[in-house]
């Protein structure tokens, strides 16, 4: 550290604002953050009135998903030996897992910040932390079997359409990394969706075994048969709720474990980063409307209305949406009553999402983003409420 910070300190005049290299200074400043601290002072108003500082908020979110990443590893690679047949070996399977996640990583995050350096030089702006979150989210919704180049196409779609055509970081009215996810699914569904892209096929197997890749338990419950228990044709299929729990099944690569949402969102919650009127809303939203549709299935009715809302909250990503995207602070609500109502809405429209729309199993994607558009919205509304309940001055 000794050594660098003279170096750096030499170079800084260059990338200032009269230097010869100006239009890099973005560049220059993330490296200089990454390998030396560089000083900064308050110096007028505004001041700095906690710690929190982007910078900070944005690696304690990266935190709160490391342990994804390691779930996501070994349960990519131990959904790829059972496939296979072989018995789940711990250090296979991490072996394994490593060889399918780490080049999606790999691609996301050199193309996701190669896009960041291009428009932070051409506005001359200091490259947003930002990046940082969405290239790690991404991946964590994808399949481990997608193409490199799509997971690339994925990443410059959320980060150029999805933020930086609205002004960059703070500005964009979308959650940038579902808005590349939702954008991979639409525009490529064969390998963002069906049953056989969530299982890694190894020991030249060109087709996954039934019992493993047949379905994920969103598509069990999305195609049952009428007069018969969905309950029972997930438990058949081994998806218990101790299991969906636990997330140890074919899905996205750290989007299926529950009880990682669970100790992520509690660990934002104590810091201060996430909002639990967001999450506690979408919970309540989806037990909510689950419960209204158990109520009304009938004996004729799709086995889908009568899941338990339990099995709703544990399929698939729910919690990792609710705990992760859904308290987006730039695209989500900010009045504290508006964020009860942008959650309930989020869980509510998931259940409907995948209740009566079969092409879309998951929901919680689509559902999150629809309130994104809405969120202004409901800040408004509340303002304006607000304002009327004032005392008129006399």
């Amino acid at each position: 550290m000794s050594t660098q910070k003279p170096l750096f300190n030499s170079l800084r005049k260059a990338f200032d604002q009269n230097g010869s290299l100006k239009r890099l200074a973005p560049l220059y400043e993330v490296l200089e953050s990454i390998i030396v601290t560089r000083p900064r002072f308050t110096a007028t108003a505004p001041v700095v009135r906690d710690s929190l500082d982007v910078k900070r908020y944005m690696m304690l979110v990266i935190v709160a998903l490391l342990p994804h990443y390691g779930f996501g590893v070994y349960n990519v690679g131990c959904q790829a030996l059972l496939a296979s047949g072989h018995s789940p070996n711990f250090l296979r399977a991490v072996f394994i897992g490593l060889q399918a996640v780490v080049p999606i990583v790999l691609v996301v995050f050199a193309v996701g910040f190669t896009w960041e350096v291009v428009f932070a030089v051409i506005r001359r702006h200091p490259i947003s932390e930002g990046v940082l979150v969405t290239c790690t989210l991404l991946p964590l919704t994808l399949p481990p079997t997608i193409p490199l180049w799509q997971a690339a196409l994925g990443i410059s779609f959320g980060i150029v359409i999805g933020k930086e055509i609205f002004g960059g970081t703070g500005r964009n009215f979308l959650n940038p990394a579902l808005t590349g996810r939702t954008f991979l699914y639409f525009a490529y569904p064969a390998q963002i969706s069906g049953d056989a892209v969530w299982t890694l096929l190894i020991g030249g197997k060109t087709a996954a075994v039934d019992a493993f890749s047949g379905a994920t338990p969103l598509a069990i419950a999305g195609s049952m048969e009428k007069m018969r228990d969905v309950h029972v044709v997930l438990s058949d299929a081994g998806y218990t709720l101790t299991k969906l729990f636990f997330g140890l099944y074919p899905g996205s690569i750290g989007g299926t474990a529950t009880f990682l949402c669970v100790i992520g969102a509690g660990f934002l919650i104590l810091l201060g980063i996430a909002n639990y009127r967001i999450i506690i809303g979408c919970i309540l939203g989806l037990m909510t409307t689950a419960g209204i549709l158990n109520m009304i299935a009938g004996p004729d009715s799709m086995p889908y209305l009568s899941l338990n809302p339990l099995y709703h909250l544990v399929m698939g990503g729910s919690m990792f949406a609710f705990a992760y995207m859904a308290t987006d602070p730039v695209s989500s609500c900010h009045m504290q009553g508006a964020r009860w109502v942008f959650g309930f809405f989020i869980g509510g429209l998931t259940v409907l999402i995948r209740v009566f729309n079969p092409a879309f199993p998951e929901g919680v994607g689509l559902a999150v983003l629809f309130m994104n558009i809405f969120a202004p919205l409901l800040d408004e509304i509340e303002i304006k409420m607000r304002l009327k309940r004032r005392v008129s001055n006399v």
